[in-house]
């Protein structure tokens, strides 16, 4: 099937730091397409560039065929995403907060408290619904950001580190989340630490490091863990030599 979120050759650096060197990469409808790399590597970067949050230096990156850098607000509509820290207006309460999300994301008025009230009950926020979003817990404000950035059930999800704020119970909840959306047709890229978790959703995995492309996992093979850092280690010892 045709991918509806794409790159093509990205280059994106900061002063001398090359953060993404020449990614290439697609998500097609249906599809997990999981990130996985140390601090540093690439993936947040990366992720903005294919929102169109940053101009790239080189390449291209294309949500629905269109150039994320001047994709028209139609385009956005159907675009989900949650780059590294969850956004909530802090004096809005959590209902307040989704019905800003459901009309900024161009949920008809007449369908915005349905939106809502489906949204606090999968994110598991009723018994919050009033409390102000400054207020709330970590791991809430988290549910909140996640219920806000999907509140319209959008067709392309981009979520980078989605359970970093959540209790184990979270991790398993955003494991079946991303499944769910997948299993509706939705193109979903996202970034983790949890490879135990992303191994039992993702279709295909990418290891990235010092912002390139190193190789990919195997969402069902053995010992993720460590192919991911013999992977890492090899990319160092390659780059030594380059450099020597």
């Amino acid at each position: 099937m045709r991918a509806v979120l794409e790159a093509h050759g990205l280059v994106r650096s900061f002063g001398a730091e090359v953060a993404v060197a020449g990614i290439d990469l697609t998500v097609a409808p249906g599809e997990i397409r999981a990130i996985v790399g140390l601090n540093g590597a690439g993936k947040t970067t990366l992720m903005r560039l294919m929102l169109g949050m940053l101009r790239p230096d080189r390449g291209r990156a294309l949500v629905l065929g269109n150039d994320a850098y001047a994709a028209p607000p139609s385009t956005w509509r159907v675009v989900g995403h949650l780059i590294e820290t969850p956004f909530a207006y802090p004096e809005l309460t959590v209902r307040e907060n989704l019905m800003a999300g459901a009309l900024l994301h161009g949920v008809p008025e007449d369908e915005v408290e349905r939106s809502v009230a489906s949204a606090m009950a999968d994110f598991e926020l009723e018994q919050w619904e009033q409390r102000r979003a400054a207020h709330l817990s970590l791991g809430n404000r988290q549910r909140l950001g996640l219920a806000t950035a999907l509140v319209h059930l959008p067709s392309i999800v981009v979520l980078d580190e989605p359970a970093n704020a959540l209790d184990p119970a979270g991790v398993v909840f955003v494991r079946d989340l991303l499944q769910d959306f997948a299993e509706r047709g939705a193109a979903v890229l996202v970034s983790s630490h949890h490879f135990d978790q992303l191994a039992r959703v993702a279709h295909r995995i990418t290891v990235l490091h010092r912002g390139r492309e190193v190789g990919s996992l195997d969402p069902h093979g053995f010992e993720l863990e460590q192919r991911f850092f013999d992977l890492v280690y090899a990319a160092d010892r390659e780059l030594g030599k380059a450099r020597r």
